[in-house]
């Protein structure tokens, strides 16, 4: 396996581009199925997730052609061969669940597996299945997956979710696009990845309002049409590289990114002594004064601080000035990362979902290993204030959800390489 090389002690300058949302194209891809026409995607990243989905919606019978060189997508749903999605694709992610709504509305039938991805918690999918069974389909559980039909079509109903679940939110809106009547979703997630979802549906010919707030009220369509669609900016690549230069120093501008996309995590960068600029083309980032000052952080629910900045943040927290604690709030098992930076010299105790950070002056290199996607790109990041060598190993969840990491961070001069496993 791979692995990835940093060299410690470098300061930053530079401009690092911002790839479109990873979270929001695996949203987007799947709602191809709503219809026989093409979905044009922009901006697309280039990942192994987005690999995986293309290989899920294949073998549905979607036709994918990719262009300039990744960054476009073209996705066809008119000649479908297959409503099941098989557990060898689904297990390597959890977002693959998103073709259950879709299918369930377009084809009133899914067979589709439970889904896999990183070790983070349980993530069950019952918010879905009673949403999905409010508006009339029939959903059986049998040897690992869910048995999905909709005799007759889904029908419109009030769905509440139990919990603001980003997924349930996203196949319940999906779903509703062709469903007969009026859905309402009260307590709908509203994450920047759900807008630009609804954005692209109503592209495609949808009657959506209320996206972006905790009621979402769909108008059900007979049918929708082809449509040309930009991949909204990734705010966790875009806060994970806001932290570059607070770990290494110096100045980095973030190119396409968005204050209103990150407003709560740069609140807490302002609260550590972290300088956060809006700029022409995006936001430019720097220390105020040396080592950022301790901040306590708690996850949440969008527009609160991002479980998946998490563990960047608390990278950067093990050599802040003072006590930092963080409680996590969505995921269960996401501290994982933490028993790897004390190997790096952080001073860290973790007590269920609360980890408590001491700062230290200095980190030393280390050999680490990567558990989880953001865990991966958390001890990378603390390489780059540690001092010597630190090799990040297992890093093949670092490209599930970050473009070239190596190239974009040497590209601000970071000394950093990846090492090809044998």
């Amino acid at each position: 396996m791979d692995s990835i090389v940093v060299q410690g002690g470098t300061a930053l300058q530079g401009k690092i581009k911002i790839a479109g949302a990873k979270n929001a194209a695996l949203t987007l891809m799947p709602a191809t199925l709503l219809s026989e026409e093409p979905l044009t995607l922009t901006n697309a990243p280039r990942l192994s997730d987005i690999q995986t989905m293309t290989a899920l919606l294949q073998s549905l019978g979607v036709e994918v052609t990719s262009m300039q060189d990744g960054k476009v997508q073209v996705l066809s749903s008119h000649a479908m061969t297959s409503t099941t999605a098989d557990y060898e694709i689904v297990r390597k992610m959890r977002a693959s669940n998103l073709v259950l709504g879709p299918l369930l509305a377009r084809h009133h039938q899914a067979v589709v597996s439970l889904p896999g991805g990183c070790a983070i918690g349980a993530r069950p999918m019952d918010i879905h299945v009673t949403a999905l069974e409010t508006m009339g389909a029939e959903i059986e559980l049998k040897d690992g997956y869910l048995h999905a039909t909709a005799k007759g079509g889904l029908k419109g109903a009030r769905v509440p979710l139990r919990f603001a679940s980003v997924g349930a939110t996203e196949n319940v809106l999906m779903a509703a696009t062709l469903a007969k009547g009026t859905t309402i979703i009260e307590n709908a997630a509203r994450e920047p990845e759900i807008v630009d979802l609804a954005h692209c549906l109503r592209r495609m010919g949808a009657q959506i309002e209320g996206e972006g707030t905790s009621t979402i009220t769909i108008e059900g369509v007979d049918r929708l049409g082809a449509a040309t669609h930009p991949v909204v900016t990734d705010r966790i690549e875009l806060g994970t590289y806001m932290l570059a230069p607070v770990f290494a120093g110096g100045e980095v501008e973030c190119i396409g990114g968005r204050l209103d996309l990150v407003q709560s995590f740069a609140e807490k960068l302002d609260a550590a002594g972290v300088a956060v600029t809006e700029t022409a083309d995006g936001l430019k980032v720097a220390r105020k004064n040396g080592r950022p000052s301790a901040v306590n952080v708690t996850t949440e629910v969008f527009p609160g601080f991002p479980t998946d900045l998490q563990a960047q943040m608390m990278a950067m927290l093990c050599t802040a000035k003072g006590t930092s604690v963080l409680e996590e709030k969505i995921f269960e098992n996401r501290f994982m990362h933490a028993p790897e930076l004390i190997r790096m010299g952080a001073d860290i105790e973790v007590h269920g979902g609360t980890a408590t950070v001491h700062g230290v002056e200095r980190l030393k290199g280390a050999p680490v290993m990567a558990t989880d996607l953001r865990a991966s790109v958390s001890l990378i990041l603390a390489g780059l204030a540690a001092e010597g060598e630190t090799v990040v190993s297992r890093v093949y969840h670092l490209d599930r959800g970050y473009e070239h990491v190596e190239e974009k961070l040497s590209a601000v001069g970071a000394k950093i390489e990846r090492v090809a496993g044998s």
